[in-house]
């Protein structure tokens, strides 16, 4: 982005194109079938079991070592300002059921970046997307002094595998209530780093999510699904060459990454996130940066 005559690099990423491919801290993928935690790296789906890839021992995160974030997907232009993105999930893939079909069309508008996110399957199976970028609006140092916005009155306590206990409490009087404004330092005062899933707000109108930094810019995130995941990059560092000016260490980057309610399938109080072969799956996320007060 264009700041005071310099261009700021405000998603974390990599020189080389590869190091996507392995990188551990997914970043900048789109996470899945399944985002975030399954516990204990299997579900049961009419009366059978199905044991999932465990690469976050003993649970699946994202979708296995080899889930959809690691495979090349096809891109095709689609105008000017998109492109398409195809991928097919065979049956069995991780352990799934189901042939999967996705398609990802990202398109540009203006200051704001539209992913329409769709599955199709020829057998009920689950799927949950996430959108992974790492974002940093200085474009370097920390994330801390950001102010963070989220519309969610509340969140999904987890455990210290960070597996969903099951029950949705209140934010009010947490430090990590962010319904006003806050900087990440006042949200997480002791440095801890915060991974945690925020339940949005029904009643939300125009962005789920303002991030604002000192240099002026702001991030406003639009989604139409039920929760969010916060991550502050705590566990960051360098695998590959970073981008130019960019330093990949703790906190230098946050994630944003409206989703499913997480653990879904095996929390039987949480929506479910099966669809059928003739209930597809569909999610928008709108992602719009900015300096701050731009029409």
């Amino acid at each position: 982005m264009p700041v005071n005559g310099r261009r700021v690099p405000v998603v974390l990423g990599y020189q080389n194109p590869q190091d996507y491919l392995t990188n551990r801290y997914f970043m900048g993928v789109i996470a899945g079938r399944v985002a975030n935690r399954v516990s204990g790296a299997e579900f049961c789906l009419d009366g059978r079991a199905y044991n999932l890839s465990a690469n976050d021992p003993p649970n699946h995160l994202h979708g296995g070592a080899r889930g959809v974030h690691a495979q090349n997907w096809a891109m095709d232009p689609d105008g000017t300002r998109a492109v398409r993105l195809h991928l097919v999930s065979p049956d069995g893939d991780q352990g799934y059921p189901g042939r999967l079909s996705l398609e990802v069309t990202i398109s540009l508008q203006g200051h704001t970046l539209t992913y329409d996110m769709r599955a199709e399957t020829d057998r009920p199976t689950p799927v949950n997307l996430a959108q992974h970028s790492y974002y940093n609006l200085m474009g370097q140092g920390t994330v801390h002094d950001h102010r963070l916005q989220v519309s969610a009155d509340h969140f999904t306590p987890a455990d210290a595998i960070l597996i969903p206990t099951g029950q949705i409490q209140p934010l009010e009087g947490r430090d990590f209530d962010l319904r006003q404004p806050k900087t990440l330092q006042q949200a997480d005062p002791g440095a801890r780093g915060l991974d945690m899933n925020f339940v949005l707000s029904d009643a939300q109108s125009g962005a789920a999510v303002t991030l604002t930094a000192t240099n002026g810019l702001q991030l406003c995130l639009m989604t139409d699904q039920p929760c969010l995941q916060l991550f502050t990059g705590r566990s960051l560092g360098p695998i590959g060459k970073p981008l130019t000016g960019q330093t990949h260490a703790p906190f230098s980057g946050l994630c944003l990454e409206p989703q499913q309610y997480p653990n879904a399938l095996n929390t039987p109080g949480f929506p479910s996130i099966m669809i059928l072969p003739d209930h597809p799956y569909r999610q928008i996320l709108k992602v719009r940066i900015a300096p701050e007060g731009t029409a």
